[in-house]
């Protein structure tokens, strides 16, 4: 009888633990809605999208951790994770770090291809010259700002980078990054939001 009641409570606790990476996530991650692509694929050569891209979700993810999840970092990593899918749509890194947030799970810390450093001055140079030659076309505009934007915020010491974005800022005004995290075809964002709730 004894060992007929331990049994049954092993078994209830082996059962009541369940997967411990299913437990109630410690965060809420909302993640983008990107249906329509803002970035037409002569935008950037298809090689280029991707390593953009898979080093944008991997530093999503890195920073993500290192502040603990916090609600600003997890916001970020929306916007960041928006910008990979819209210059690839299947990026692996990007799909991965994506579920791994909505699931409620952190993901593991991964070398990127670029120390933060020289990756935010590597995006700033690729702005310019997309600002550069983007003439009227409104979607190299709007990555060239993004772009901008993210270095500043990457690499805050990096002053030529704080200073294009300050001056952007002053210029355009705020990046509207509902364009990119609401993306739903044949939806502006102001309709996508409402639908997203």
């Amino acid at each position: 009888m004894v060992k007929q009641a331990t049994a049954i409570l092993l078994l209830l606790n082996v059962a009541g633990s369940g997967d411990p990476e299913k437990e109630t996530p410690s965060f809420v991650y909302t993640a983008p809605i990107v249906q329509k692509i803002a970035f037409r694929e002569g935008v950037m050569l298809a090689e280029e999208r991707h390593t953009y891209a898979t080093n944008l979700a991997t530093y999503a993810a890195n920073q993500v951790v290192s502040r603990m999840a916090s609600k600003e970092s997890l916001e970020n990593a929306r916007r960041i994770l928006a910008l990979a899918f819209h210059l690839e749509r299947r990026n692996k890194q990007a799909m991965v770090v994506n579920f791994q947030l909505r699931e409620g799970v952190l993901p593991e810390v991964k070398k990127g291809d670029y120390n933060p450093r020289t990756f935010a001055r590597l995006l700033l140079s690729r702005a310019k010259l997309l600002l550069k030659n983007a003439n009227d076309n409104m979607s190299e505009k709007l990555l060239g700002h993004c772009f901008v934007e993210l270095a500043a915020h990457i690499d805050p010491r990096n002053e030529d980078a704080v200073f294009e974005y300050e001056n952007q800022r002053i210029d355009e005004g705020e990046i509207d990054w509902s364009l990119l995290t609401n993306a739903v075809s044949g939806q502006s964002s102001k309709d996508a939001e409402p639908a997203a709730q």
